[in-house]
């Protein structure tokens, strides 16, 4: 006999149609506790459409869990629960797409042994999903799997009903989240983090005593028995410069120009994502030797309250006598080099380095932050985060031109000790 789940979920709609989400949550039906958790912005749609949507990631998560469960789906949309107890018909095609994945999905339980059955709720009893549908609505994605640790989050205490938001959404929002799952709020929050467990001595940072960067950074990759402590590095890029304005190549060895107003803005920005990702987890900040990335870093390292390092490693690709010119005169006067240099891994310009030099002391210096273990923010540039993730990802240079690193932006990567690797997210400002 399969589990008992129950599975709330909802979306909405800042419009209708306009900026939608969807959010919903997996529970223990005996215990209450919080096994999953979703969301995920949809783009412009309307709310029944995210509603649909809910419950399509909300069935996924469950049948992830036990196939064969008997699954209570639980909305507060009487429309889609009529609608998929078969009462009312659907008259709109993207309503009747959706239905019919969410209903394969249910005929997919049933093969398993299962049941899905839906039952109505109202607003206040579907607090968990709805706000997990306004995070999304705000633009973040929430895939959580507590179910596979080894230890279940407890359930979570019941939220005020009266505690409102403010958004525009369509739906009544509360301003608590039910733990475990106030992690996104965290991590997009711009005033202060919370004051979360700081790391283990010695650097390394134990699952369990750090619980929002876990969570926030968490795939469920690395989730096995036996595969040791895990390492966890967000990489920044740093500030815009003037060179950066203005499109010109800045390298190793060149002019190295300071953070613009721009570029401390962004900078500033960076601190306090970083600070609210890691909530309380004590970190390394480690930049390269060039001035942008060591001002960022110092910002950083400030909000953190530590002492930023510097590995020369880091630094960006050495330019030789392409440092300061601007790509845009290249692509007019020496197109044919241009492309040479980003697509022959041996190319160099005179006084400069090739693509498999970078590749090899980026590479080194990556294997040093990953042999600290714990937790560790880098803070280095465009060239250098390509590098870290065309390795991981084993792409060709060619190919890795298409990873984009914004500035300012967080990336983050967690390692195990078995040599496992998960890329958590890229190219977040």
């Amino acid at each position: 006999m399969g589990r008992s789940l129950l599975v709330y979920a909802d979306g909405g709609s800042r419009g209708n149609p306009g900026v939608a989400g969807y959010g919903a949550v997996v529970l223990d039906a005996e215990s209450g506790d919080l096994l999953a958790e979703r969301a995920e912005p949809l783009g412009q749609a309307s709310n029944n459409v995210a509603e649909y949507s809910g419950l399509i990631a909300g069935l996924r998560a469950a049948i992830e869990i036990d196939p064969g469960a008997d699954i209570e789906a639980r909305l507060d949309s009487k429309l889609v629960v009529e609608q998929m107890a078969g009462r009312w018909k659907i008259k709109h095609e993207d309503m009747r797409r959706l239905a019919l994945v969410a209903r394969d999905l249910a005929a997919t339980v049933k093969a398993a042994g299962g049941s899905v059955e839906y039952e109505w709720v109202p607003r206040e009893k579907n607090l968990q999903a709805d706000k997990l549908s306004n995070v999304a609505m705000d633009g973040e994605t929430v895939t959580s799997d507590y179910w596979r640790d080894e230890s279940v989050p407890a359930a979570a205490p019941p939220t005020d009903p009266t505690a409102t938001t403010g958004t525009t959404d369509t739906t009544d929002t509360t301003e608590t989240v039910p733990q475990p799952g106030n992690y996104q709020v965290v991590a997009r929050t711009e005033g202060e983090a919370g004051q979360g467990p700081t790391g283990a001595e010695g650097g390394e940072v134990a699952e369990e005593t750090a619980p929002a960067v876990s969570r926030a950074m968490g795939t469920g990759v690395g989730a096995q028995r036996d595969r040791g402590a895990v390492t966890r590095v967000v990489l920044v890029r740093h500030g815009v410069t003037a060179f950066t304005e203005e499109g010109r190549l800045d390298g190793r060895g060149g002019y190295d120009p300071s953070l613009s107003e721009r570029g401390q803005e962004q900078a500033q920005r960076a601190a306090e994502s970083v600070r609210a990702l890691l909530g309380g987890t004590q970190a390394r900040v480690i930049t390269s030797s060039l001035a942008r990335a060591v001002e960022t870093g110092a910002v950083i390292a400030e909000a953190l309250g530590v002492q930023p390092q510097v590995d020369a490693d880091f630094d960006e690709q050495n330019f030789g006598d392409w440092d300061g010119v601007a790509v845009g005169d290249l692509v007019g006067t020496d197109l044919e080099n241009l492309l040479r240099f980003r697509h022959d891994p041996e190319y160099a310009r005179p006084g400069g380095e090739n693509h498999l030099d970078l590749m090899e002391r980026v590479s080194g210096a990556y294997r040093r932050v990953i042999a600290g273990g714990g937790t560790a923010v880098v803070v280095c540039h465009r060239k250098p985060i390509m590098c870290v993730l065309a390795d991981i990802l084993g792409l060709t240079v060619e190919a890795s031109w298409q990873l984009a690193a914004a500035p300012g932006s967080l990336t983050a990567i967690e390692t195990w000790e078995d040599g496992t690797t998960s890329i958590a997210f890229t190219n977040r400002t």
